[in-house]
């Protein structure tokens, strides 16, 4: 499979940000960046991008993005001033004449499963598909004095589309699977006048040969104005929570980190670099526990609960910027794991040298041993919980983890109850782990 995209306009309405409209920044990241990653994730790495003749500056780019990434970009280069999107899909008549494709616009921002969605989709050579919005009432994410109506008759067959029709049931989300049918139906189009790409596509749709294909609950939004670039940026940031999250990260820690994330993404920290200040201040915090008095108790569990918040940026610059892998999400639960056997030591330590009793050791090795089994059941358990009660779900789901257990630690060391903190979480966190094998056993 490969994939055409349409960076050859004009972008006037955002021209204020100073840079062509594909390399403006959404949450740190250039709007053609991120469709080309979204892309790639489902293992696709040939494109072509076809730019206008004053599109150096995102050619320059583009040469560069695909060297870093290793992916194959081609492009191809719009002369014709003045003509609209139609003709610069024919520039990839050449080379993408004999296969289907992916076409995509570079200023639409979409949720991933949209193209999964299209993917999926019975596939007819002769014939387009179009993921279509059918959300046309109270859709905040549509700009209706600018998107392409779509109407849709009950065989699923596009039967009119364009910018200015009257009776619509969708709107266009300028996400297609093309066949090379479309080369054919554009040059029809732009010999009558019509240099759109819904010409060509209005020409297929009078002969049955344009599917729709719902995109549901998805979300896609066109990047047209300062407005829409505003609205990306909320979304992206509200769709980054888990639904993992426990009570303490959703509530508290979530919209503080998301704050911080804002911020952080136009700094060009990497997740990793985060995952070690994170782990940083972990260690600091322990540290503190290790020196007597209610001062350094203190300084200690505050250290934790900003580790905590702090650990939450890490994954969330990795989601907004496309960034995740699985060694970043491997490496930041290995220094979590450290860094919880640093805090647990260091509270077991404050109370037995305020006083040596032996039973402190105990319920400071149970504390531990809980909370590392918590970790160590945590994947199965979210699989679990993802894949056989919640699928195709965004509810959330009870689960005790590391937020919780981190919150406590930071209650207790304000309060001065360290014996208390550890007693609890020696209980919790074992009978955590028994609750998440009765129900991996009931569910296997």
């Amino acid at each position: 499979m490969k994939c055409l995209i349409i960076a050859a306009g004009k972008g006037e309405r955002l021209a204020s940000v100073g840079c062509p409209k594909p390399l403006i920044k959404l949450m740190g990241k250039p709007l053609i960046a991120r469709i080309i990653l979204t892309v790639h994730k489902l293992g696709i790495n040939d494109f072509y991008v076809v730019t206008n003749s004053e599109g150096k500056q995102i050619r320059t780019y583009l040469d560069s993005f695909s060297q870093d990434k290793t992916l194959s970009i081609t492009h191809l280069i719009n002369r014709e001033k003045g003509k609209e999107n139609g003709v610069s899909v024919l520039k990839a008549k050449k080379y993408l004449s004999s296969e289907d494709f992916l076409l995509l616009m570079s200023d639409h921002i979409f949720d991933k499963n949209i193209l999964e969605i299209l993917l999926q989709s019975e596939r007819d050579s002769n014939q387009v598909f179009l993921a279509v919005d059918y959300k046309i009432n109270n859709n905040a994410m549509v700009d209706l004095d600018d998107v392409t109506r779509v109407m849709v008759d009950d065989k699923e067959k596009v039967i009119n589309i364009g910018k200015e029709i009257k009776e619509y049931n969708a709107f266009d989300t300028g996400i297609f699977l093309c066949s090379p049918l479309i080369f054919e139906s554009l040059e029809e189009s732009i010999s009558n006048g019509d240099t759109t790409l819904s010409g060509g596509l209005k020409i297929l749709a009078q002969k049955g040969k344009v599917k729709a294909v719902n995109i549901e609950n998805a979300c896609w939004i066109d990047i047209d104005n300062e407005l829409a670039l505003k609205k990306a940026e909320n979304y992206l940031c509200q769709n980054i929570k888990k639904i993992s999250d426990g009570p303490v990260a959703y509530y508290l820690n979530r919209p503080i980190s998301l704050l911080l994330t804002r911020w952080l993404v136009r700094k060009k920290v990497t997740p990793n670099q985060v995952s070690v200040f994170s782990f940083i201040l972990s260690l600091l915090g322990s540290l503190f526990f290790f020196w007597s008095g209610y001062l350094n108790l203190v300084i200690g569990g505050i250290l934790a609960q900003i580790s905590s918040i702090v650990d939450g940026c890490d994954g969330e610059i990795a989601r907004l910027t496309l960034q995740e892998s699985a060694f970043g999400g491997w490496f930041d639960a290995v220094l979590d794991r450290y860094a919880d056997a640093a805090l647990l030591f260091g509270l077991t330590y404050h109370i037995l040298d305020l006083s040596w009793k032996p039973y402190y050791l105990w319920v400071g090795f149970l504390a531990l041993i809980g909370t590392y089994m918590n970790s160590y059941t945590a994947d199965k358990y979210d699989r679990l919980m993802k894949r056989k009660l919640l699928v195709g779900s965004r509810k959330r789901y009870f689960r005790l983890g590391r937020d919780v257990r981190i919150f406590l630690i930071f209650i207790a060391a304000l309060f001065n109850q360290i014996f208390l903190v550890l007693v609890i979480l020696a209980i919790i966190t074992n009978l955590e782990n028994i609750r998440r094998i009765i129900l991996c056993y009931q569910q296997r």
